[in-house]
């Protein structure tokens, strides 16, 4: 039931913002499961979650099939990495690092609208892609989702706010799509590789398919500033959760 109950939530948040690994994991911790298992059967079971908000944002999604294709590569190359990186180094590797790349990702957040033009302004963007600095930002971001998937969705939108010119709800859709690959990719090297609890993955999985439905139901609604005024709180508590803990 706890379980249930938090997958809903998770899938909610990964949809409008992202960092439902904030909600979930500390729970399946709570809960007696190793670290490693927490994480890796977190992550699978979340998939079904952010692919039922990917789902709920394609009106959003029109159009922009070749950029996300594009982008999805880079995802695809960093969150094999980032997942060989949390099977091959100690579980604390980017325990102080993590709060610093959220504190930047909160910022960028907050000046996107004046970073972004002066991005516009000065790049190439006429391919509508972002360039190649979007897609090497996005493929790093990929490898912190595929090691540690909490707060990916506020890096990414960051990233996507400063070199696309585009509504925050068009880049909304794009980063659910971006965050559901990495962590399919991820989930699937986690499922050959490392200790899962396929109890748990079922559950996650079943409940954050529903949250997910209706994190879109009412992220798509949310007006701009209020939608970054919800990704900014998200940050912020993210950050303090992983400093205090």
């Amino acid at each position: 039931m706890v379980i249930s109950a938090v997958g809903i939530w998770a899938g909610m948040i990964n949809t409008v913002v992202g960092s439902g690994t904030l909600v979930t994991f500390p729970v399946l911790i709570t809960l007696g499961y190793p670290p490693v298992t927490a994480t890796t059967s977190n992550a699978i079971g979340l998939v079904p979650g952010a692919i039922s908000g990917s789902i709920g944002y394609r009106e959003e999604l029109r159009g922009q099939a070749r950029r996300v294709t594009r982008l999805a590569v880079g995802s695809v190359v960093g969150a094999v990495c980032g997942a060989v990186l949390l099977l091959a180094l100690p579980p604390d590797t980017f325990e102080t690092v993590v709060p610093w790349l959220i504190g930047l990702a909160l910022v960028l957040v907050l000046a996107q609208p004046k970073v972004s033009g002066w991005v516009l302004r000065r790049s190439s963007n006429a391919d509508g892609h972002g360039g190649p600095i979007l897609f090497v930002l996005v493929l790093l971001i990929g490898v912190y989702g595929g090691y540690f998937t909490a707060a990916q969705g506020v890096m990414l939108m960051a990233v996507l706010g400063m070199f696309l010119n585009e509504p925050l709800q068009r880049l909304n859709g794009v980063k659910n799509v971006l965050a559901a690959i990495v962590n399919t990719v991820a989930g699937v090297v986690y499922s050959f590789q490392a200790p899962v609890s396929w109890p748990v993955i079922g559950l996650l999985a079943v409940s954050s398919t529903v949250g997910g439905l209706i994190g879109a139901k009412v992220g798509r609604k949310l007006p701009p500033r209020v939608l970054r005024a919800f990704i900014v709180l998200i940050a912020a508590v993210a950050i303090v959760k992983l400093v205090l803990d």
